[in-house]
């Protein structure tokens, strides 16, 4: 068998996208499928009426097929605070990934890291095929805001960076 190496336009294009910057999320589901995860950056809002957002995941990996029967995700964004946790995450090595965080669950009955910046606990309620990936559509049942005082956890340039928000009052 011979694997295709990436042409340079794809080598070109990856570099690129590796300079948009992106939140760093956990994706999380349980339901009859089982229970898992996955660190993800390809998330987007849609719209606020009803509230909707974009993820997007590789057909290839062990969470899509899991994502998709159980039709609910949680998106959790992440901090600075949870770098390792996220790496955990991204990790082929799958053991509990669950393991020494704190979970719980709001509407959809999706794993929810109970100190993640913010939550989106969805259901999926479209799936489309693009290239190497599936385009989900999630129409968000709760939102759950950890602190008035934000830190984000951002991938950009292929390195992990830590944001502080500064709120005024």
């Amino acid at each position: 068998m011979t694997i295709a190496q990436p042409t340079e336009a794809a080598l070109t294009f990856r570099e690129g996208m590796s300079r948009l910057g992106a939140a760093v999320t956990l994706l999380t589901s349980d339901g009859p499928a089982g229970r898992q995860g996955m660190t993800a950056s390809a998330v987007v809002s849609v719209t606020d009426s009803p509230p909707t957002l974009i993820v997007c995941v590789n057909r290839g990996i062990r969470c899509h097929d899991l994502f998709v029967e159980n039709a609910v995700l949680a998106v959790n964004v992440l901090g600075g605070r949870h770098q390792d946790l996220s790496r955990r995450f991204a990790s082929k090595d799958i053991g509990d990934r669950f393991e020494g965080a704190d979970w719980v669950t709001l509407a959809t009955g999706a794993p929810v890291l109970n100190d993640a910046e913010v939550v989106f606990d969805c259901r999926i309620v479209d799936v489309r095929s693009v290239g190497s990936h599936s385009v989900l559509t999630c129409e968000v049942d709760a939102v759950k805001l950890h602190s008035d005082q934000p830190q984000g956890l951002i991938w950009f340039g292929r390195h992990f960076h830590h944001l502080e928000a500064h709120v005024a009052r």
